[in-house]
This record gives structure tokens, C-alpha cells and sequence, in this order.
């Protein structure tokens, strides 16, 4: 039987979610874990995106196969008890046989958390703390430049399709806490982490609102690079399915009542 899930991860102590030769992952621990519970040497786990080093998540989707076919939530009891304290499993459910989250995203939202106060350990364990003050309203109308389908290769490592669709850019303050959520078909690797590294520039006073469209449409790298730290980084939510067809930024990333709860994995 095939099985999807929720996963919540701290990417602190990971080398990222995909499986790498002597490094501790995100993927490893899932499967060594389903492993255990199968009998089997491997059980093949994909994911809805293979967040980089550091990297945490809210709403990974993952998918498997069970050879037993044991119900969704002896499968979910097995697997909490024995992963990590860095990781958990919610919302098992079984799913068709071809289902690849990878491909069956309609799209996936990151949030990039920005302490903006005084220095504070436990909340820069995954904030990006910064002292200076920062113009989130400008942070905003620059980060709309980059709605739309572009090709980002400015903001991201080199790829052979770099063209993706950004369906929203918001940055909200509340008190000192600063969020920057985006939402895409897809991303390149850093994509996101870019991003708010340019975006910071605009918040700073450093770069105007015209340069991230400016940065965008050149071959470059943007802002020489630059890149935002990993530990602010977090996959937020993971919505499957067909995009609706007439769907707009604003009803593909808000979460309201009337979404259906069979398609959105997330916060």
C-alpha cells in the first residue's frame, strides 16, 4: 500500500533532507525508521522538496510504500516511536499507488523568520537575528517584483530549467518578528534564501525597491550572491493537487475555511 504524510523536522543537526553518503538527513532517519518497522532493508521515501542544510520544516510531504499494507495509524504509532526527537510524523493516510508529492504539488510556501530586536538566543535558533531596523513595507512592494513566472536564475543555483512562478511575496511585522513568506510551483536550491538576503538590502536602506527587478532580469547573481542563513528557513505548507483554474496569488496561498483539508498538508 502507498502512504503519504505530514513531516515536522528541526533542520538544526541535518545535512539536509535528501539522503547523502555519511551525513546525518532527514530522509535517512524516515527510512531507516520504515525500515525497521517493514522488516525490510530500505523503504524508499520522496518528499514534496529536499530542503538544504539547516533547513526546517512545518508541513514536508513525504510518500512510501508499505509492503504489509498496515493501517494508516499503526503505521503513524510505529514510525513516532521510533524517530528522532528532531522529527515527527502527522497525518498518515493512504494514497494511490503513483502518488509522487513531488509532482503532485500544486505549489509550496517557505517562511523565512527574522528576529528584528534585541539579541535573543532562544529565538534566533531559528530567526535570523537583526539589529537594525528594518522598512518592511519597502521589504514588500520589492518582494512583488518577483511575482509571476520568471526565470530565477539570478536568485538561485544554476539549473537547467531555472523558470518557476511565484504566486505571492508577503513580509509581515509583528512586534520585532518579521516573516517573509513566498509561494511557487516550485524553487531552486537557495531560491528562497536569496531572496530575503536581497530583500534585507531593500529593509536596510542598502538597495531600492527597482533593483530586485533589476537583479531578477539580469544573468548575474543577484546582490553577488548573497544569502540568507539557513536556520530562518522553514517549509511551511505543501498543497496537492491541480491548480485551480482560475486561481489568483491571493486564493493560492491564503488558508481559509473553505480550502479542502483532503489536499492542503501544512500549518
Amino acid at each position: 500500500m502507498r502512504y503519504a504524510a505530514r513531516v515536522e523536522y528541526d533542520g538544526t543537526d541535518f545535512a539536509g533532507f535528501q539522503v547523502q553518503p555519511g551525513a546525518r538527513t532527514v530522509q535517512g532517519e524516515l527510512e531507516a525508521a520504515l525500515a525497521k518497522i517493514s522488516g525490510e532493508s530500505l523503504v524508499k521515501v520522496v518528499a514534496a522538496g529536499r530542503t538544504d542544510a539547516g533547513v526546517h520544516a512545518q508541513g514536508q510531504v513525504i510518500a512510501f510504500t508499505d509492503p504489509k499494507g498496515r493501517p494508516a495509524k499503526e503505521l503513524a504509532r510505529a514510525l513516532d516511536a521510533l524517530l528522532p526527537e528532531d522529527v515527527a510524523i502527522r497525518e498518515v493516510r493512504r494514497v494511490s499507488a503513483e502518488f509522487n508529492p513531488r509532482y503532485a504539488a500544486r505549489y509550496r510556501e517557505y517562511r523565512y523568520t527574522v528576529w528584528n530586536g534585541p539579541r535573543s538566543p532562544l529565538r534566533e535558533r531559528y530567526a535570523l537575528g537583526v539589529r537594525d531596523p528594518l522598512d518592511t513595507a519597502a521589504m514588500e512592494r520589492a518582494g512583488s517584483a518577483l511575482m509571476g513566472r520568471h526565470d530565477f536564475s539570478a536568485f538561485g543555483v544554476a539549473h537547467r530549467q531555472p523558470v518557476r512562478t511565484v504566486h505571492s511575496v508577503r513580509v509581515r511585522r509583528t512586534g520585532s518578528l518579521v516573516t517573509i513568506d513566498v509561494a511557487a510551483d516550485a524553487f531552486l536550491r537557495q531560491m528562497v534564501r536569496r531572496i530575503v538576503a536581497a530583500l534585507l538590502e531593500v529593509g536596510h536602506g542598502k538597495e531600492s525597491e527597482e533593483a530586485i527587478a533589476a537583479a531578477l532580469a539580469s544573468p548575474q547573481p543577484a546582490f553577488n550572491g548573497a544569502t540568507a542563513p539557513a536556520k530562518g528557513l522553514s517549509l511551511r505548507r505543501v498543497v496537492i493537487g491541480p491548480m485551480r483554474a482560475k486561481a489568483t496569488p491571493a486564493s493560492t496561498t491564503a488558508r481559509t475555511e473553505n480550502d479542502d483539508r483532503e489536499d492542503i498538508y501544512g500549518p
